[in-house]
C-alpha cells in the first residue's frame, strides 16, 4: 500500500464564516435575526416590575422603537422613562398602532 494518497486539498477545509453554528440564532440569544429586542417569548412572561435593572433609563433601542410608535400612535413619551416603564409602553403602543 502505498502512502502517496492526497491527504486534503484546500475545499476539504472548512473556512471560518459569521454565520451561527448552534441554536442560540443571528443574535446569540436565541432571538431570530428579524426579532426586535426584548420580545422574545422568555421577555414576555418576565414581569418588568420585578426586572432588576427596571428602574434604570431606557436603553437606546427601546428609546428608539419607542419614539417610532408613539409618532405612529400620535403620542409623546417621556425622556426620563425607565426601562420597565419603556418595555410596558412599547406593548401597549404595539397594540394601539396594530404592530403588536
Amino acid at each position: 500500500m502505498s502512502d502517496d494518497t492526497p491527504q486534503g486539498t484546500e475545499q476539504d477545509v472548512k473556512q471560518p464564516t459569521d454565520e451561527p453554528t448552534d441554536e442560540r440564532g443571528a443574535h446569540g440569544d436565541g432571538r431570530p435575526e428579524d426579532q426586535t429586542p426584548g420580545t422574545s417569548p422568555a421577555d414576555a412572561e418576565k414581569d418588568p416590575s420585578t426586572w432588576v435593572t427596571g428602574g434604570e433609563p431606557a436603553t437606546g433601542p427601546q428609546r428608539s422603537y419607542l419614539q417610532t410608535l408613539s409618532q405612529e400612535a400620535g403620542e409623546q413619551v417621556p425622556e426620563d422613562i425607565s426601562k420597565a416603564d419603556a418595555s410596558q409602553e412599547i406593548d401597549r403602543l404595539q397594540d394601539k398602532t396594530g404592530r403588536g
